[in-house]
């Protein structure tokens, strides 16, 4: 009896040691920061829903200032209004210190984006004091565990290796928020979606995305032949830019639809008249002759000639190739990097490399930005605990990613990391049935992209 009585007790004292040690770990982690990855729009979000909730954190940007990546489009007018573009709590936040919104239903150019709005946020005190620039997340990792490891997992802190200056530093942080998005990451002109040393060896006469035409370089295009790669609304933008250079350009429409047709839309019987507009606008052109149009032509190679590019690859079945050319625009898209989440328990999806229990809702073969329902926390939770990738990122090579989806995102994370678990279920986004990211918009002088 004796015996079975010490056996209790000292099973007692063990248990409860571990108990009381248990409890210490989670005050300790409890203190500990919620990292935010990348400083764009959804990444500043995040920081004032934080702001909001009296939660600890830090925001890390790989660039010299907020919204660095828009600084590369800052010319493209987006497919959204203002009112779809700004956060509402950080909206609060801006009120409070004097901030006047733009104009709700005006489309704001990239520039304005991050002039009107990004940068007054990142001024604010509660934000700057937080926010470190040209601090490059390399590494994400769990404290002293590497990924094969399951104990004690879920209580362990996140260790971040940032580069900041040519120094490594380690932050520890009890939660991490991955809103870096896709641009960094343009997909090839190769349509295996495959890099080759020949397509890398080309680089100074390849644009990934929508260039400056009638900005800071004009002079790259003005009497040129140039192949557009691409056959979504952002090739045809920077066609219509590229016409607008006169005759001086030569313009070689590239894609992989079975006819140019597809391409157009619904011209005048879309419900959204400046999609529409835009659609019968390249239709003119195609058909004026303005744009030589090569479709479905899949590139497998592109070499350096005495001549200029060649192109070669499948068009209609047959092998194929285009000489001459003088530089390359390509519009095919985007893909996440997950490189520095080796360490990190991640479920993506196979295809879309999206998140992978929001995949079924995204998928471009099934819907359009605006036609995404809203989501939160619950579907966007991933196999390591508190970690969340959200904004285009969460989307992986989808290209139906709205700026104010991901705004919902952050407001249920958020929430959801606070404590507040009825907030995160929630659904508090309303967007109008014709899907605002359909809209474009092109002028004389401005091109468009989704808002993201």
């Amino acid at each position: 009896m004796m015996e079975n009585k010490l056996e209790f007790l000292n099973l007692q004292e063990c248990c409860g040691a571990k108990t009381e040690e248990a409890t210490s770990l989670k005050n300790d982690l409890n203190e500990l920061p919620i990292a935010v990855i990348g400083a764009g729009p959804v990444g500043l979000a995040a920081a004032a829903h934080l702001v909001e909730r009296g939660q600890k954190f830090i925001l890390l940007e790989a660039g010299k200032q907020v919204g660095s990546n828009i600084n590369e489009w800052s010319h493209v007018r987006l497919f959204s209004p203002w009112q779809y573009n700004i956060d509402k709590v950080a909206k609060k936040l801006l009120t409070k210190n004097g901030w006047e919104a733009p104009s709700a239903e005006t489309l704001p150019t990239g520039k304005e984006l991050v002039e009107l709005y990004l940068e007054p946020f990142a001024n604010l005190p509660e934000i700057q004091e937080r926010l470190e620039l040209n601090s490059k997340v390399v590494s994400i990792s769990k404290k002293g565990l590497d990924k094969m490891k399951d104990s004690g997992r879920d209580q362990t802190s996140f260790v971040l290796y940032i580069e900041q200056q040519g120094i490594t530093k380690r932050v520890e942080a009890k939660a991490v928020i991955d809103a870096t998005g896709t641009w960094s990451q343009p997909n090839p002109v190769n349509a295996d979606n495959i890099w080759t040393s020949e397509e890398r060896n080309l680089q100074d006469h390849i644009f990934y995305g929508i260039p400056n035409i009638q900005g800071g370089q004009r002079e790259r295009y003005i009497g040129k032949r140039v192949a557009v790669v691409g056959g979504g609304h952002s090739a045809i933008n920077t066609i219509l830019e590229l016409s607008e250079l006169g005759n001086d350009v030569e313009i070689y429409w590239i894609m992989r639809k079975k006819k140019v047709e597809n391409a157009y839309g619904g011209e005048e019987k879309d419900a959204l008249e400046a999609r529409g507009a835009l659609g019968r606008r390249i239709h003119q052109l195609v058909d004026a002759g303005q744009v030589q149009v090569i479709t479905p032509f899949n590139i497998h190679q592109l070499n350096k000639t005495n001549d200029g590019i060649e192109l070669r690859g499948e068009y209609k079945g047959s092998d194929y190739k285009l000489s001459g050319i003088d530089e390359i625009i390509t519009n095919t898209g985007s893909r996440p990097d997950f490189s520095y989440l080796r360490e990190i328990r991640l479920s993506v999806d196979a295809g879309t490399e999206s998140v992978e229990a929001l995949s079924p809702l995204i998928d471009p073969n099934l819907h359009s930005c605006g036609t995404v329902r809203p989501h939160g926390e619950e579907i966007l939770r991933q196999p390591e605990k508190n970690f969340y990738i959200v904004g285009m990122k969460s989307y992986g090579r989808a290209p139906t990613f709205l700026m104010a989806t991901g705004y919902e995102q952050i407001r249920s994370v958020v929430a959801y990391l606070a404590g507040d678990i009825e907030a995160s279920k929630k659904v508090e986004l309303e967007l109008p049935e014709t899907g605002v990211c359909s809209i474009n918009l092109v002028t004389q002088s401005s091109s468009s992209c989704c808002g993201a």
